[in-house]
């Protein structure tokens, strides 16, 4: 029996992977290693949905490699022969190779490289798993997606989508709230698309979720616009409940229709336009999230332009910003590229103007008086999250999965700053 170091980076469902990673070498009898100088093995799991991210992914592997070491999930399913090329002795796990865990974390230890990639037949609700936080509660509702974005990896990775059966998850989220969750993650590829492919839909499992006679909070995960036309109505109703969480996570990528197009996203801004007006109408102070894309090989100064306008429009309150990076195997990678300094030049102009915005809704936010989730300690404090999953931050001590009344009283442009009241 070894001491093995787990590590996970990326999306929460790569997160996921590594507390169901955690959770089967614990069930093998193996234990978990405080940190990776500490172990016998490493496990990294990894995620390979932009540059900047892969070589950030390649460094940490290159430190680890004078030890027994696994690499896990996107990264070697997307791009196998880059993963050996820095590290040829580590075996290689998939994303949807769970079940082979223990097979390969045995045959690493007794110095075999071991490679499983191929998807296994394994459902990974009800998975045993070591929580990296203890009041939340990460469920994957399914694998894969719907999708052929010409820039993206993630479908070269997890393959097309499989949805995990309603009555499974339900089990799964009882489990994670008896086990002391306040706060449950519904996470996917792409959480818009949850059940087609076995005759359900996302409202229908939001629903029955919120059903479950428990005292907790749901976050509803990333969904791409393509699918609201199909199941808004049924969100905006299961939105009513009070367990869930005031937000979505809905990436736009780009303001104009003819890069969306070339994106092949499905979508168009009018689409996401829809989407942001219908929530906040109906529920005030409603967060919203996206991703926006600059630099996609085919987009010129007046599709930028677009993109901006779009922003100003709609106020997302939180943008995760890319550069468009080429990522190997995907369509558009093969186009001629954006300039380099025309990207940076872009990226800055739509940090700067998201950073307003986000000043801006946050601002209306002061003096709001309300129940928080403390869900996570920091640098700069605890933090928790309200009704409309806005990071607050106070200076006191407050337990983790408490729910105290607290008073806005300062802003940022990224988080509330309150104090407690009660």
């Amino acid at each position: 029996m070894a001491k093995i170091w787990v590590e996970a980076y990326g999306c929460s469902a790569s997160y996921a992977d590594s507390e169901m990673i955690s959770g089967l070498l614990v069930n093998g009898g193996h234990s978990l290693a405080e940190n990776s100088d500490d172990s016998d093995l490493s496990v990294v799991v990894t995620c390979s949905v932009k540059d900047a991210t892969a070589n950030k992914m390649i460094h940490r592997i290159k430190s680890l490699k004078d030890k027994p070491l696994v690499i896990a999930g996107c990264l070697p399913k997307a791009e196998k022969s880059t993963v050996e090329k820095f590290s040829e002795k580590a075996s290689l796990l998939g994303p949807n190779s769970l079940g082979k865990t223990l097979e390969v974390i045995n045959a690493t230890l007794n110095g075999k490289k071991k490679i499983e990639l191929l998807d296994s037949d394994l459902n990974k609700v009800g998975l045993p798993k070591v929580r990296l936080n203890p009041v939340i509660g990460i469920v994957e509702i399914a694998s894969g997606c719907m999708s052929e974005c010409t820039f993206c990896q993630t479908k070269l990775s997890k393959g097309d989508l499989s949805s995990y059966r309603l009555g499974d998850i339900v089990r799964q989220v009882k489990t994670e709230v008896d086990d002391g969750c306040k706060e449950i993650w519904l996470t996917s590829t792409d959480n818009g698309c949850y059940g087609l492919d076995i005759e359900s839909d996302l409202p229908e499992l939001v629903n029955a979720v919120s059903d479950i006679p428990r005292d907790f909070r749901i976050r509803v995960g990333m969904m791409n616009p393509m699918y609201m036309p199909r199941i808004r109505e049924g969100l905006l109703k299961a939105f009513e409940n009070e367990k869930i969480y005031k937000f979505l996570h809905i990436p736009v990528q780009s303001g104009n229709n003819k890069v969306l197009n070339d994106m092949k996203r499905g979508h168009t801004a009018e689409t996401f336009k829809d989407v942001v007006m219908r929530f906040r109408e109906k529920f005030p102070k409603f967060t919203i999230s996206t991703d926006i894309i600059v630099g996609f090989p085919s987009e010129t100064d007046d599709d930028f332009n677009d993109t901006v306008n779009l922003l100003k429009e709609t106020k997302p309150d939180v943008v995760n910003l890319s550069r468009y990076s080429a990522r190997p195997g995907t369509e558009a990678a093969t186009w001629k590229q954006v300039d380099i300094e025309k990207v940076k030049k872009r990226s800055k102009e739509v940090f700067d103007l998201t950073k307003k915005i986000s000043l801006e809704n946050n601002e209306q936010w002061l003096g709001w008086q309300g129940p928080v989730l403390f869900n996570e300690k920091t640098d700069e404090g605890i933090k928790g999250r309200n009704y409309a999953y806005k990071p607050v931050f106070v200076p006191d001590n407050v337990e983790i999965g408490a729910s105290p009344m607290v008073k806005i009283v300062k802003v940022s442009f990224q988080s509330l700053i309150g104090e407690i009241i009660s």
